[in-house]
């Protein structure tokens, strides 16, 4: 279903762009087309020669070896992101890209009156594709002047210069826009591949009867799912009680009270309040303010730090800073042994959703040890490494 869906994401995408196929093409042709866009797309996931300085790709921020994540420690402990011109820091982390073709177009939810989907933190593109088209133009991070600028890297490679041209049409670079927009629907489609989705963890295979749960993991599951008990599943489920293909968000947004991380801020020098979703040129109303759009738990025990500004080094300390919401005893931050920090917007606490019966110390474990299992396989080797750290 998830394939069909991307050929008729590539057939819209193409007439946009101005290619030289048509809709008549046979499913074979279809098919054969999206692995060819797949395979360029992943070519221009590691191209270093489309940031200013030539030093960074998408796989920089988005590292395939771990999580799909930034791991650069940066200076600031891999809370932000560095720049192509090695001193500018961004303000929020870069989420995993891993599972983000899940997510949904950007949109008002009028049943439940809530913002959904989107990619970024404050879901400012609707597709993978708009978010392919960021970082090589914001100044932050790839640092490109403009898009022609980013058109003519492209035309100093011959070999894209002729895929393109096979791929779009005779006429793809007539357009500086249509070029841009063709790049970004490229990355896209790579990024729609299993390689960043393969549902293999081990969660995913106890579904499947291939993996036995540990007792501590299994009540570590019961504790999750059920919302007698804490709140995950009312954020953190969309499908349902051990569902296949479950990515661990709902794509909800929301302000649970993340403090100001003081120490990248002093490092990058911003001063402003993060709005959140209230940044998103699509979002007026202060009532959101903020707040910020529920991220996947696949591989969250890989690609710390958390929050999106990075605040928080440990998953354990993720569960205990949900935990004092609803534990008087849960007082000190466990990273910083003193009191939680304030947050950073309070009015628009989602205190509804963060209630809960509090937890004791065995079942903040317990739920560590669920997120775990929701690693991919190529990634459980760094559990260790993060274990033997």
């Amino acid at each position: 279903m998830r394939y069909l869906k991307m050929i008729g994401f590539s057939l819209i995408a193409l007439i946009i762009a101005g290619c030289n196929q048509t809709p008549t093409m046979s499913k074979k042709e279809l098919a054969k087309l999206q692995l060819e866009k797949e395979q360029l797309g992943k070519i221009l996931f590691f191209d270093k020669n489309l940031s200013k300085n030539r030093t960074q790709n998408c796989a920089t921020c988005h590292n395939p070896e771990r999580g799909f994540a930034d791991d650069r420690d940066n200076g600031v402990g891999k809370m932000a992101s560095l720049g192509d011109d090695n001193k500018s820091l961004g303000d929020r982390q870069a989420p995993t890209a891993s599972y983000a073709m899940f997510s949904p177009v950007f949109h008002y939810d009028k049943k439940n009156k809530k913002y959904k989907g989107g990619q970024f933190w404050d879901g400012r593109e609707g597709t993978l594709a708009g978010q392919a088209g960021g970082p090589p133009l914001n100044p932050v991070e790839m640092g490109m002047p403009s898009k022609e600028a980013v058109v003519n890297r492209l035309k100093e490679n011959e070999y894209y210069i002729q895929r393109f041209k096979e791929i779009y049409g005779e006429d793809i670079f007539k357009s500086n826009e249509k070029a841009f927009f063709a790049m970004t629907e490229l990355i896209e489609a790579f990024e729609m591949t299993k390689e960043f989705a393969p549902f293999d963890s081990k969660y995913d295979r106890y579904l499947k009867g291939e993996y036995d749960l540990t007792v501590l993991e299994d009540l570590g599951r019961s504790i999750f799912f059920s919302n007698n008990n804490n709140s995950c599943a009312n954020c953190h489920v969309l499908k349902g009680e051990d569902k296949k293909g479950e990515t661990f968000t709902n794509y909800e947004y929301h302000n649970i009270g993340t403090p100001i991380n003081h120490e990248l801020r002093a490092k990058n020098g911003t001063t402003s309040i993060d709005n959140g979703l209230l940044n998103n040129p699509a979002v007026t109303d202060e009532k959101h303010k903020g707040k910020y759009k529920v991220p996947t738990l696949r591989n969250v025990a890989v690609t710390g730090p958390y929050m999106h500004n990075g605040v928080f080094k440990d998953l354990r300390t993720v569960v205990e800073f949900y935990d004092k919401y609803n534990n008087k005893d849960r007082k000190i931050n466990p990273e910083t042994g003193k009191p939680w920090q304030d947050p950073e917007v309070e009015e628009t606490i989602s205190l509804e959703d963060l209630k809960a019966n509090k937890l004791i110390d065995r079942k903040v474990e317990a739920l560590v040890a669920f997120m775990k299992l929701l690693t991919d396989k190529r990634y459980e080797h760094l559990l260790e490494e993060n274990e033997n750290k």
